[in-house]
């Protein structure tokens, strides 16, 4: 008997109805909870997607080392696929962000550099790439790989599409690498134009991990600007207190990225009537007990 291995896990993840936070819309609010995936992130698709297809390419082969610079999940998503493959895997990440991304990054064996808040993930993709270029490693690059969002397109879309029935009217998605948000938006775009794709950005002075206002220069390659139909902004404080009010009026227990999103799902929710909103609860709260965004007591 063949039975499944972990990598077998990674996608078909849960879309929930919030039935708390938007009973006074005609609108329905779905969630989809990356968090169940086996490295507690929506980052576990694209992990696997970028190593598998490099394998299938000749470009990398078990026992090599892989570089990435990551704000965490990624990170955390590549230690795990670098574990299941028998790579080495380096992972560069500010050092402002949480402690729990950190140790989940090395209990998967993985090496971690830090770069420092100042220099932040710019520092990091930086220092990727300056790596590699001296010979230690070959850099996977979430920011401009398209197996990133080739993943989302072959996996994140059509779940969406299929578990709502095609009846999805909008989708909202936090912008970090963009990765989620191209491969999603390109596929339900194919099945219906007319679906709304929102991108959730920090507004300005905000810091919620997870989430860029990238300088020009640094904007991922793979973000494609017409896949997007609007930006909306969203406050520090919108984005944790929607965290905390996922988990203790919803039982969702997520980051502050996906608390984000959710704020600007429920901000939209209060502009238009009978639409079916999906948005990416993109990984688990457990990353963030660290940061004092929930009740220490």
């Amino acid at each position: 008997m063949n039975y499944p291995t972990i990598e077998d896990f990674v996608g078909n993840t849960p879309l929930v109805k919030l039935q708390r936070l938007s009973t006074d819309s005609s609108d329905t609010i779905l969630v989809k909870l990356e968090g169940n995936n086996p490295a507690g992130s929506v980052k576990d698709r694209p992990a696997m997607s970028m190593i598998q297809r490099a394998e299938k390419r000749g470009h990398i082969k078990p026992g090599d080392t892989l570089i990435e610079a990551t704000s965490g999940n990624t990170g955390i998503a590549l230690a795990m696929a670098a574990a299941i493959k028998g790579y080495h895997m380096i992972l560069i990440m500010p050092d402002n962000l949480s402690v729990e991304r950190r140790s989940s990054m090395r209990a998967y064996g993985a090496e971690l550099i830090l770069v420092t808040r100042e220099q932040g993930m710019e520092g990091a993709r930086d220092l990727a790439l300056e790596m590699q270029q001296k010979g230690k490693g070959k850099v996977l690059d979430q920011f401009s790989n398209l197996d990133n969002p080739q993943a989302h397109y072959e996996s994140t879309g059509p779940e969406i599409w299929r578990d709502t029935h095609g009846k999805i009217t909008h989708f909202v998605s936090a912008m970090g690498t963009t990765g989620t948000i191209m491969g999603t938006s390109r596929y339900l775009k194919e099945q219906n134009p007319d679906i709304q794709v929102v991108g959730v950005q920090p507004a300005e002075g905000a810091s919620i991990p997870g989430i860029r206002r990238w300088p020009e220069e640094y904007l991922p390659k793979i973000f494609e600007r017409s896949r997007v139909d609007r930006e909306m902004d969203i406050t520090q404080e919108e984005a944790e207190d929607t965290t905390r009010r996922l988990a203790t009026e919803e039982g969702i227990f997520s980051g502050i990225s996906s608390g984000g999103a959710v704020a600007a799902a429920l901000k939209l929710s209060q502009e238009v009537e009978n639409a079916v909103i999906v948005a990416i609860i993109c990984d688990r709260g457990d990353r963030y007990l660290s940061t004092g965004v929930f009740p220490a007591e």
